[in-house]
């Protein structure tokens, strides 16, 4: 009978098979439930394994997650947005039975790699296909991290269905998961494939412009050209960039409040000083990789925190703006992690009610405002399109001495960005760094760098909905998802939360008599 072993300590120059080999000698197989790197400075690095070790005769039995069929007699669902939550959605809806029409404004993944590497070499920005908009959302260019802190029993099945698509089995059980910006983006056509080959229908190049409402009840969708969907159920998954979309929701008098959320900068270290720091005299063994780390700072008189964000160990800084009037960066990291940076944002929480009490597009206008600022300052020093960066040291100093080495593809241009924040917000900052140095000694270093304006974390808007059915508190049939509905933070959270999306329609059909079980 296979029994689990928990917390199995190994360390760099140990076996893992030799040492269950010691420890059950009659080992048949085995299966990783979770795998993790201890560097606590106590001890030496190692890893952590939960194990579930077969006996003789006994092979690992894979739970089946496909979901029950059922025989859908209504229109078809309209999802809006082909990010990690629009696709999730269309996944588990074609799976249940229930045919879906995925509109999605810019283009399919293979054409908008193409439109961003012309961004990034020249600046030409196209306002469709950029680093927040097209297939795959956001989340194309972000690493692929799967890391999340929500609980939901959604979890196994988009790691199952990742796994699927070409994503490595790894992501099952280890403690950070991430597939790799080269290798997501190699994961997203199949999605695709499967989609259509499901009964999706898919139309890229499509920007949806306008809501089709009756009273309470959404009726379909219009598009920028003149095309109109119609279908009484409609997932709006349209990510944290979406601003036309706030707005038109606003005048269409979809409840929509102001949300908290949070934005900085973007730390850039050479990796080996993080590996040195997390792994100290085992900072290049071949077992560990690249050493990431995650940090936080409260301010005891405010109540609000700074925070690292997206962690991206061997990556990139990446121009992300989706407007030509501003610069955003943000980062990723391709599956070996192999760049000589690591980057991460440090971001500070914004708390709505103290910082835009009665403005409800408050917050979404003060990183508006920033990333323009942020483009002036480049403008000012002679940039176009580079990204603005000042050294660590200088930021803290409010000095400016020129710029290091960066990883961004797009070039850099030396600013003052302890001038672009609002001056508490830049001293919040500051003493954050100082707080992260004191727990990694050796953050506050002379090859660090930072980047601006980190402004795309998360949305400033929340399309409220009701916690039991999902629908938008003032439209019924229309279902606010993900993380431009202000219901996730990240590609698992958000494809979780179109599972949730997709599991509610299925469950209102079944109540109205428009389905039946196969």
């Amino acid at each position: 009978m296979s029994k689990q072993i928990k917390d199995l300590e190994v360390r760099l120059n140990e076996d893992l098979e030799e040492k269950l080999a010691y420890m059950v000698p009659d080992f048949s197989s085995y299966r990783i439930l979770k795998k993790s790197i201890d560097a606590r400075k106590s001890r030496k690095p190692h890893f952590i394994y939960s194990l579930e070790v077969y006996g003789p005769g006994e092979t690992p039995v894979e739970e089946d997650l496909t979901p029950e069929r059922i025989k859908y007699q209504g229109e078809p669902v309209l999802i809006v947005g082909a990010g990690p939550a629009g696709l999730f959605a269309a996944i588990r809806l074609t799976e249940r039975g229930i045919p879906c029409i995925l509109l999605e404004r810019g283009s399919p993944a293979e054409k908008r790699i193409l439109k961003i590497a012309k961004f990034w070499r020249n600046g030409d920005l196209d306002p469709d296909d950029n680093v927040c908009f097209g297939e795959g959302g956001a989340g194309l260019f972000s690493d692929g991290k799967l890391i999340t802190r929500i609980k939901s029993p959604h979890i196994p099945y988009v790691m199952d269905r990742f796994v699927r698509f070409g994503a490595p089995e790894e992501i099952k059980y280890l403690a950070n998961p991430h597939v790799g910006s080269d290798r997501i983006r190699r994961l997203i056509p199949r999605m695709r494939k499967y989609l259509l080959e499901n009964g999706c229908t898919i139309h890229f190049n499509k920007k949806v412009s306008s809501l089709l409402l009756t009273n309470n009840e959404i009726e379909g969708l219009e598009c920028a050209d003149g095309t109109k969907f119609h279908s009484p159920h409609v997932i709006l998954a349209t990510g944290h960039s979406e601003n036309h979309l706030f707005h038109e929701l606003i005048e269409k008098n979809v409840q929509v409040e102001g949300k908290s959320f949070a934005l900085g900068l973007r730390v850039e270290h050479p990796q080996e000083v993080i590996n040195k720091i997390q792994y100290r005299d085992s900072y290049d063994h071949p077992k560990l990789g690249a050493a990431n780390y995650r940090l936080a700072y409260n301010d005891r008189e405010t109540g609000l925190g700074v925070f690292s964000f997206c962690m991206c160990p061997g990556g990139y800084v990446l121009s992300a703006g989706t407007e030509a009037n501003g610069v955003v960066c943000n980062g990723m990291s391709n599956y070996n992690r192999n760049s000589p940076f690591a980057n991460s944002a440090i971001v500070i929480s914004i708390d709505h009610d103290l910082h835009f009490a009665g403005d409800l597009l408050g917050g979404l206008k003060f990183r508006e405002q920033l990333e323009k600022n942020a483009l002036q300052m480049v403008i000012n020093k002679g940039g176009k399109k580079e990204v603005p960066a000042q050294a660590l040291i200088d930021f803290l100093t409010g000095k400016s001495r020129g710029a290091l080495p960066s990883s961004s593809l797009s070039g850099i241009v030396p600013v003052r960005l302890d001038q672009l924040l609002p001056e508490g917000l830049t001293l919040q900052m500051r003493e954050a760094l100082e707080s992260f140095h004191s727990k990694m000694h050796g953050f506050i270093h002379s090859k660090a760098q930072l980047h601006g304006v980190e402004s795309r974390t998360s949305c400033p808007i929340r399309i409220t909905r009701d916690k039991e059915s999902l629908e938008s508190l003032s439209h019924r049939g229309l279902y606010p998802t993900g993380e431009g509905a202000g219901y996730a933070g990240g590609i698992t959270s958000a494809a979780c939360d179109g599972i949730r999306v997709a599991e509610a329609i299925v469950e209102k059909v079944c109540s109205q008599g428009l389905s039946k079980e196969i």
